[in-house]
């Protein structure tokens, strides 16, 4: 089968395949290293205008038990009233209020983003990967994005001062999304 090129012929509702997406996330740690994690429980949904992108919309709803940086203690840290409250704020939303086609292949979103409790609005610009048939005859969407968020925006505001100088953890973060989104109507 051959791949819609046309933004028209892709026209519909789409839902996250949490199989083959990821919505991960960085953050310095005591000022010299990196480290990264992504949320294993999301789901999300799309409406594609291809006619008129600025009717595009979309939700997502992540888990925030479900953040994963490979290290359990670190983990479960991040999950208490420290970070994101988990027992009191179990989720994390977005909800997208506008989207722009800037060129041919890159889109402005721009919604509320919500983080234990607190929503702002959040501008996420995200390249469109690409279209194609899987072997099941899904058409899938692939799109790739990345916002900088402020942890204390949004009430996260731990931290512990190191004795060389600096903070341990950053206050940017960078929440990071390679999507692929299956086409459902």
């Amino acid at each position: 089968m051959t791949t819609p090129t046309a933004l028209t012929e892709l026209t519909g509702q789409y839902t996250l395949d949490p199989a083959h997406t990821r919505i991960g996330f960085v953050a310095r740690h005591a000022m010299v290293t990196k480290v990264r994690g992504a949320f294993n429980e999301f789901e999300g949904t799309a409406q594609l205008d291809g006619d008129d992108p600025s009717k595009s919309s979309v939700t997502v709803t992540i888990k925030a038990d479900s953040i994963d940086t490979r290290n359990e203690q670190r983990d479960a840290h991040l999950r208490s009233n420290d970070f994101l409250e988990m027992e009191t704020f179990p989720e994390i939303t977005f909800v997208s209020t506008a989207a722009q086609q800037l060129d041919e292949s890159t889109f402005r979103l721009t919604g509320d983003l919500t983080i234990k409790g607190v929503t702002k609005p959040v501008t996420i610009d995200v390249d469109y990967e690409g279209a194609a048939k899987d072997p099941f005859g899904n058409l899938r969407l692939g799109f790739e994005g990345s916002v900088t968020i402020s942890r204390k925006d949004y009430g996260i505001t731990w931290n512990a001062t190191l004795e060389t100088g600096g903070v341990l953890v950053s206050d940017k973060v960078v929440l990071e999304f390679e999507v692929s989104a299956v086409k459902v109507v």
